[in-house]
């Protein structure tokens, strides 16, 4: 066993086909809070405690009390690390014997990447060819087989399920997976933690890894508090989806916000935001580059375009907060340096 993550071990090793779902939407139960708890104990000490940070400017602003949970200061530079050490850590001796696989535009890829050299277990990772340079370089310096594809044109879910049955490997998608959304949901529960119970918590949303974990850890330590998630204008089908009943399938968004260009909601992603989520609201690319301006010039953080929707949405009055006490997950800070100076010069 490498340094870091705690592990179960079964009985006796699952066969092929359960080692490339293991932990798949397919065949489980919806995680619950427990799970998250569970994921609370695993990552503990390996997974930074990200600070909690508060900033009178943006209160002022906002005529709300802000609580900024600061995940861009997350290993691997995003709360994705959290849900991808839980993944690792919970796979069986056989699957880790062979390796994992994953497909993701930089964040994911990255975690998997850090949490697989960590345990010492082999990772291939499907990265778009436009991923940024950065994040590419990042997963590759962690040690990871990264394999390029055209997101416009080539399905990656598809792609990546030939590899990891051609290969024999376990299969960890982006946010489609218990242990992936039990991990993620520890960001919440250690906000709460905190701050006590909160009246609204504001979290970005691709595939909703995040929001749904996130919803669970509010539905158990802050009942109160009106769970809303925030997505790229370009690409809202967490919105249509959460307006329609069912999930909704759109083409691949443009916009600057990379972490969150999904296409649609996951069968275990979903219910759970059907269920526990208050509403999904929408913020352009420009309210994004406007909260990155806050967070250098104010907070002297670097914040990814991904990881200012949650603050966009505060500070455009797409959700009002004033007279709220709001916590806000900054979710990353992987940013390749000339974008961020071109985000910042416009």
């Amino acid at each position: 066993m490498g340094a870091g993550c705690s592990r179960a071990v079964p009985d006796e090793a699952p066969t092929m086909t359960a080692i490339v779902n293991a932990g798949s939407s397919s065949g489980t139960r919806l995680p619950t809070f427990a799970d998250v708890a569970t994921a609370r104990e695993r990552i503990a000490g390996i997974a930074h405690r990200t600070p909690v940070l508060t900033s009178r400017f943006a209160d002022a602003r906002t005529g709300a009390t802000l609580h900024f949970k600061c995940e861009n200061l997350q290993r691997a530079g995003a709360f994705k690390f959290r849900g991808a050490c839980n993944a690792i850590a919970a796979l069986p001796e056989d699957a880790r014997r062979r390796g994992v696989m994953a497909y993701s535009s930089g964040n994911h890829a990255q975690a998997i990447a850090l949490a697989s050299r960590i345990e010492n277990v082999p990772a291939t990772i499907l990265m778009p060819a436009d991923a940024p340079a950065m994040k590419v370089a990042a997963t590759r310096g962690y040690g990871a087989d990264v394999i390029t594809y055209d997101r416009y044109s080539e399905d990656r879910e598809a792609l990546a399920n030939t590899v990891a049955t051609d290969r024999g490997l376990t299969l960890i998608p982006p946010y489609d997976h218990r242990d992936i959304i039990a991990g993620q949901g520890t960001a919440a529960a250690e906000l709460f933690a905190e701050t006590g119970p909160l009246d609204i918590l504001l979290v970005c949303l691709g595939g909703g890894g995040l929001l749904a974990g996130s919803a669970l850890a509010a539905s158990e330590l802050s009942p109160g508090c009106r769970v809303i998630g925030v997505e790229p204008e370009a690409g809202d089908d967490g919105r249509q989806s959460l307006a329609k009943g069912e999930v909704v399938r759109i083409d691949v968004p443009r916009s600057i916000a990379d972490g969150a260009l999904t296409t649609h909601l996951g069968d275990l992603t979903f219910p759970i935001i059907r269920d526990r989520v208050d509403s999904i609201v929408t913020v352009p690319d420009a309210a994004l580059v406007d909260a990155m301006r806050f967070f250098a010039e104010r907070m002297k953080m670097v914040v990814e375009p991904t990881g200012c929707l949650a603050a966009a949405a505060a500070f455009t009055g797409a959700v009002p907060c004033e007279g709220q006490r709001v916590g806000v997950i900054v979710s990353g800070g992987n940013v390749d340096v000339a974008s961020y100076a071109r985000f910042l010069a416009d």
